[in-house]
């Protein structure tokens, strides 16, 4: 039996196992087991003889269009960006990854377009492990569906997930730390609906016999095996629906209805006749966190009118490591004035959190 019908294999007896007290240990023992096989699938896929689809970071952040053919990805970065990405009315237009800039508020975003992703794509169908790998490293993603492909949603969530990508999450508060001998031992500081015998099985599965386990938030057997993977990436999303110039006011309204039913923050477009263009720069913008930090030199004002632009988060080590190579090598302090600090003209050190439209100076040695 091959990777992938051992995948279908697991995933019909799971489908049949009903959950109760007597089942859950082996469930979550398959549950792990279908994790390191979607792993080696997705392995065995991406690290064949075929071209990668690389792309090398630019700007101040990344987000990445993910979609199903022709709803209209490449149109949506062609008017958003200075890209060139062909455009057809014909699936899988786009071969290959294709980058462009926004420049929005001061912030340059690096905008993906990547080929379209079918049913299956996790498992390596129309290329699908590469182009989802690649999209990995993004720091938002864009889900994009257009105003008639709405179902297209669960897939594609569908696809990322079984690839490592867990939309709008936050790694869950659990460490793990392996020890010589002693067994395992599971302690946890809130109520927990996943069971010990659960946590064993898993990582027994994972050949953990011996660990301290510290649990400080309620979580799924799902998030912990991501956690015992350790591979996960926790990336937010936004809903982009393209092509609204083409339905009428009542269907928009059951569409808008659906999506609210979804959960997910979402923009409706116009791609080709431009509509919401602005608004969908504003949300993307806002998804990604940024803040605005004003540089100013030892002696001299505040530079307002060109702030760095940072995300949510940054530490002034961060902003050293942007500025130029060496400034964190030869960092002396730092002194901030804003709402990060306690007192204006704070001193500080390379850990310090900033926060938006703080003011900064860093002083090195000479």
């Amino acid at each position: 039996m091959n990777v992938e019908e051992e995948i279908r294999r697991i995933e019909e007896e799971l489908r049949r196992t009903p959950y109760n007290k007597a089942t859950q240990k082996h469930i979550a023992r398959l549950k792990a087991k279908l994790a390191k096989l979607r792993e080696q699938a997705q392995g065995r896929k991406s690290g064949g003889g075929g071209k990668g689809y690389a792309v090398k970071k630019s700007g101040d952040a990344t987000a990445a269009f993910v979609g199903f053919p022709s709803v209209g990805k490449s149109t949506l970065l062609n008017k958003l960006t200075n890209a060139k990405s062909e455009v057809g009315a014909y699936a899988f237009t786009t071969l290959t990854i294709v980058p462009g800039i926004l420049e929005y508020k001061g912030a340059k975003i690096q905008l993906l377009d990547a080929p379209g992703i079918i049913a299956g794509a996790s498992a390596g169908k129309g290329r699908g492990t590469e182009v989802l790998s690649a999209v990995r490293s993004a720091d938002l993603i864009l889900l994009t569906v257009d105003i008639f492909t709405l179902d297209h949603l669960p897939i594609i969530e569908k696809e990322l997930y079984n690839v490592g990508i867990r939309l709008d999450q936050k790694p869950p508060d659990v460490k793990i730390k392996i020890k010589d001998r002693g067994g395992i031992s599971v302690n946890s500081t809130v109520p927990l609906d996943i069971d010990e015998d659960e946590i064993r099985a898993i990582l027994n599965e994972y050949k953990i016999h011996n660990a301290d386990v510290i649990i400080r938030e309620p979580i799924t057997v799902e998030q912990f095996i991501d956690v015992v993977t350790g591979n996960r990436v926790y990336i937010p999303s936004l809903v982009v629906v393209n092509k609204i110039d083409l339905a009428d006011e009542n269907y928009i309204k059951y569409i808008e209805e659906r999506l609210r039913e979804f959960g997910k923050d979402y923009v409706l477009v116009s791609g080709n006749k431009g509509i919401n263009l602005d608004l969908l720069k504003e949300k993307i913008y806002n998804k990604l966190g940024f803040i605005k930090i004003y540089l100013k030199p030892q002696g001299k004002k505040p530079d307002f009118d060109e702030p760095l632009i940072m995300r949510k988060g940054a530490t002034v080590k961060d902003v050293c490591e942007k500025l130029h190579r060496d400034f964190v090598k030869n960092f002396r302090y730092a002194l901030v004035w804003g709402k990060s600090v306690k007192h204006p003209g704070q001193r500080v050190g390379l850990d310090h959190k900033l926060e938006d439209e703080d003011i900064l100076t860093i002083v090195i040695k000479r």
